[in-house]
This record gives C-alpha cells, sequence and structure tokens, in this order.
C-alpha cells in the first residue's frame, strides 16, 4: 500500500497539476501508445485536469487493437480443422473477427482454452500429443519473451506439436509511421512496460529523425502528471529529449536477457497495423531455427478474406484522428458486451476507456 500511496498522493498530484498550468503557454499534442497508459489517463481523469491547449492522443498502443482481422480469421479457421487446440489470452477469445469470433467457434464446438503464459500453452500440448496446439502470440516488446521461451522449450523438450501464431510486433517503427503521415504529435508519453523489457534506447532512432519529446512514464496518477510535467517543460524551453520518469522500472538497455531471447528464437518481418497498414519490419516472426513451430508454415486452413465493420473507426482512432465517440456505433451498435470493434472490445482499448469512464453515463438506457 505504501507503495500505491506514493504514487496516488494527492498532495503532489496538485502540485504537479498547478506545475503544469503554470509552465504550459504553447498548444501541445501528445500521444500515448500505451493500452494501460490510456485506461489510467481516463480512469483518474488526468484529461479532466490539464489545460484546454494540452491534448491527449490515444494511440496503437493496445496490442489487441492494432491486430488485423486476418489473424483472427486464420485463428478461427485453424479452430475449425480436426485434431487442433487453439490456446490464447482472454483479451482475444472476444475480437470479432470478419465473420465470427473464437468465443462463438467455442461454443460451436471448437477447443479454444484460455491461457495465462505461453508455457501453459505447452503444457497443453505436452499433455494432448494427440492434438495439434497453437497458442496465439500477440502483444508488443512486453509479451514476444515468453513466446520466446515457450518455443524454444518445445524444441530442447522435443515437443512437435506446439505451434505459434505470431502476432508480436515492436513500437518504434509504429511510432514513426504516425508522424510519416502527417499526424501532428508534438511528444509521446512513452509505453512503460514495453520500455522496461526493450529499454529507452531503442526511441533514438525517433530523436535522431524528428524534432519531438518523448518521456517514458509509469501508470500511477503521480507518473502521468510527472511525465505530461516533463513534456511541456521541454516543449517551452524547446528542448525536445527523451526523458525516463519511470526509472523504477526502466533502464536504457532494457532487460538484456529477454532481449537475448527474442533476437534468438524471433527475426523482425513486415506487419499490418489497423489504421496504419503494412509497417516495414515492425513485426516478429520466428526464425529459421524455429520455423518448424511457425504455424502459418507448417498448417494448412483456408482463410476466407478478411474485411472489416462496416462504419468502424477504430483504425482513425488508434491514429489519434478521431475520438472514441466520433463513431456513429460507439455506445450504441458498439458496447464492452457487444463489440463491433477491436477498441471496445479490449481491456486497453481507447472505446472502452472512454466508455467506462468519461461517456458510460450516456449510455445506460
Amino acid at each position: 500500500m505504501k507503495y500505491i500511496d506514493e504514487f496516488r498522493n494527492q498532495e503532489l498530484a496538485q502540485k504537479l497539476v498547478q506545475a503544469i498550468h503554470r509552465t504550459s503557454q504553447t498548444p501541445v499534442r501528445i500521444m500515448e501508445v500505451c493500452g494501460g497508459h490510456t485506461m489510467a489517463i481516463h480512469r483518474f481523469g488526468i484529461h479532466s485536469l490539464l489545460p484546454a491547449h494540452i491534448e491527449l492522443l490515444s494511440g496503437p498502443g493496445c496490442p489487441v487493437c492494432v491486430t488485423s482481422n486476418t489473424f483472427i480469421d486464420r485463428a478461427i479457421a485453424f479452430s475449425k480443422l480436426p485434431d487442433i487446440i487453439i490456446a490464447t489470452y482472454g483479451d482475444l477469445i472476444r475480437v470479432p473477427g470478419s465473420v465470427s469470433s473464437l468465443e462463438t467457434e467455442k461454443a460451436n464446438g471448437a477447443d479454444v482454452r484460455i491461457v495465462y503464459s505461453a508455457l501453459d500453452a505447452l503444457e497443453i500440448a505436452r499433455n494432448n500429443k494427440n492434438k495439434r496446439v497453437i497458442f496465439l502470440g500477440i502483444g508488443f516488446e512486453t509479451t514476444t519473451p515468453a513466446s520466446a521461451v515457450a518455443v524454444m522449450e518445445a524444441k530442447r523438450q522435443n515437443i512437435p506439436n506446439f505451434y505459434l501464431l505470431s502476432s508480436h510486433k515492436t513500437m518504434p517503427n509504429a511510432m514513426m509511421a504516425l508522424i510519416d503521415e502527417g499526424i501532428k504529435i508534438d511528444a509521446y508519453i512513452g509505453p512503460g512496460h514495453v520500455s522496461t523489457i526493450a529499454g529507452s534506447d531503442m526511441y533514438k532512432p525517433l530523436l535522431q529523425k524528428y524534432n519531438l519529446s518523448i518521456v517514458i512514464s509509469g501508470f500511477e496518477p503521480v507518473d502521468l502528471l510527472q511525465s505530461i510535467y516533463f513534456i511541456v517543460k521541454q516543449i517551452e524551453r524547446n528542448d525536445r529529449k527523451l526523458e525516463i520518469q519511470y526509472r523504477r522500472a526502466v533502464t536504457p538497455g532494457g532487460n538484456l536477457k529477454a532481449k537475448e531471447l527474442v533476437n534468438k528464437a524471433f527475426k523482425p518481418c513486415d506487419d499490418w497495423w489497423r489504421g496504419l497498414g503494412v509497417i516495414p519490419e515492425s513485426g516478429m516472426m520466428l526464425n529459421d531455427d524455429y520455423s518448424q513451430y511457425d504455424a502459418v508454415k507448417e498448417i494448412i486452413a483456408d482463410v476466407p478474406p478478411s474485411k472489416e465493420p462496416a462504419g468502424c473507426l477504430c483504425g482513425e482512432v488508434l491514429k489519434g484522428i478521431k475520438k472514441p465517440y466520433e463513431c456513429r456505433h460507439f455506445g450504441k451498435a458498439c458496447t464492452p458486451s457487444n463489440p463491433v470493434g477491436t477498441c471496445m472490445v479490449s481491456t486497453e482499448g481507447a472505446c472502452q476507456a472512454y466508455f467506462k469512464y468519461d461517456f458510460k453515463h450516456r449510455y445506460t438506457e
């Protein structure tokens, strides 16, 4: 509790709000690229405490949200094959694909199991030698090491019926793609968990290419307010740089062991991001030493052409050019209990954050 009290201290939060108002004079657009930050900002009302000229944008920081419908459709196609077990994190099971979801397929008899780790999926494969077990690997730098460990253990233990369907992505190239597309972003609130693994040094190419501020933040109110204060100080002084606010977890080099595991099992590849399309070398696929565990290469399935839900603005929301409430589905056809798009179904999605903490009272009738 002492830890929580320290970073939710009301007096300190109020002092930071006052310092932001006193310091900030220049209009600024700040994008957070972490779904955990999006939820925290709306849960704690951070956006409502800032001067009107500071605009917070929600970016592509939710791994479920940016994942392609093709990935979901492929997982669904795999689930319909004989002797297949789909092992997935809980976030993915309700994500709507083009015509179905894993939740629907499970209700129709497919063997879809929620797991808490990639090693749980490996254990299922070990205990079901007559089945092919496909683990749905999703997430940024934070979760990729766990998938790397699973495939390496599958090889070490000679478990041939374990497969990975990878949608693992890396963050920096997506942050660059947003700016290259012409979206006005003055500063990034850098993702805390991602940076804990990858380290702050991975953002150096952004600093070299663009004139912007990056402050890596923790997830509590004081963390976020202090990070915003660091940003506005940089902008007012015209001294834009990379800073680590989340020093209790993030270092320049990151977790060297985790990065070593990822580099051993994976290699970069082009990948598709919702709203941004294909971004070169922004994805992670198994390298040649572990390609026998690649579900796409090893298991044949008929995947129909994918399509996006009509009228869904998730792509625009993920780029920060639309707010969730600007979507005609928001709070009506699309709610957390009946999501149309990925930004509403995910617990880190901007639409769910807006619905749960800002606009829920408008849609309770």
